[in-house]
């Protein structure tokens, strides 16, 4: 079993339990270059917000988009978006990734800009 397969197989698992509780999902996927974030329902049918190092309000303010600094500033986004769309509990799914990182400082960023997970 190869990295990314694993990493597939952790995040279908953490999915599946996040489907069976029914709460909206914060979802995480990075790349060497970038990261990106949405808010989805349970089961995946609708996104309520999303934000990467890609959206201009982001690449503008930040010098690397693939660093932590870049993650914190997309975790601020989608905070942002998520409460105005009117979610604010969430279950944090980090996509099979370790919550270490850039995938940490995103989760600490959005957990200090109003969501709740």
């Amino acid at each position: 079993m190869d990295k990314k397969s694993s990493r597939i197989r952790r995040a279908t698992k953490t999915r599946s339990r996040i489907k069976k509780s029914g709460i909206e999902r914060l979802s995480v996927h990075r790349s060497p270059r970038h990261i990106y974030a949405q808010v989805t329902s349970a089961d995946g049918s609708k996104v309520f917000a999303s934000a990467s190092t890609l959206i201009s309000d982001v690449k503008s303010s930040v010098k690397n988009p693939g660093n932590i600094e870049a993650a914190s500033v997309v975790g601020k986004a989608i905070a942002e978006r998520a409460v105005k769309a009117g979610v604010t509990k969430v279950a944090f799914d980090r996509s099979g990734f370790k919550y270490h990182g850039r995938v940490k400082a995103l989760a600490e960023a959005a957990r200090e800009n109003g969501l709740e997970f």
